[in-house]
């Protein structure tokens, strides 16, 4: 098993303190989610996204989907950043995780690992990604 949990990866971290990153909806950065088999191997180390071991299939292509951002906000000491869910229409894939990165800067940085606890399949059909609630405590990104 390649994925081995969800990570906030550390080269993200470091990033934030150099203002690499904008989650602002309406003039951040451009987030994307890309897909993975089980033969891709992700951890907190993960500094980029890569085509390697990435899904292909019908109603997915390389890169992944374009994610939409809900402005950062905070709730008593956690700052948080979350996403619109995101849906592959009739697709046909299986993945076992993805990779969430900043398709706007340099280099194209990563910013969390999400494991999906094992292989997720479409045949035909819409593949969603649902993110948690955008709270403190739920958040995909939460910093406290």
């Amino acid at each position: 098993m390649a994925f081995t949990g969800n990570f906030m990866c550390t080269s993200f971290k470091k990033e934030l303190m150099t203002a690499t990153h904008d989650f602002t909806a309406s003039t951040g950065n451009t987030f994307k989610l890309a897909m993975y088999t089980n033969s891709a191997s992700f951890t907190a180390a993960t500094t980029a996204y890569t085509a390697t071991n990435e899904v292909s299939g019908t109603g997915y292509s390389a890169g992944g989907g374009t994610l939409t951002n809900i402005t950062p906000t905070t709730s008593g000491t956690t700052a948080f950043a979350d996403f619109s869910d995101l849906t592959f229409s009739t697709a046909t894939i299986t993945a076992r995780g993805a990779l969430i990165y900043n398709d706007t800067a340099a280099g194209d940085p990563s910013v969390v690992v999400l494991d999906f606890g094992g292989d997720k399949t479409s045949t035909a059909g819409d593949f969603t990604i649902v993110f948690p609630t955008a709270d403190a405590s739920n958040a995909i990104i939460r910093i406290a």
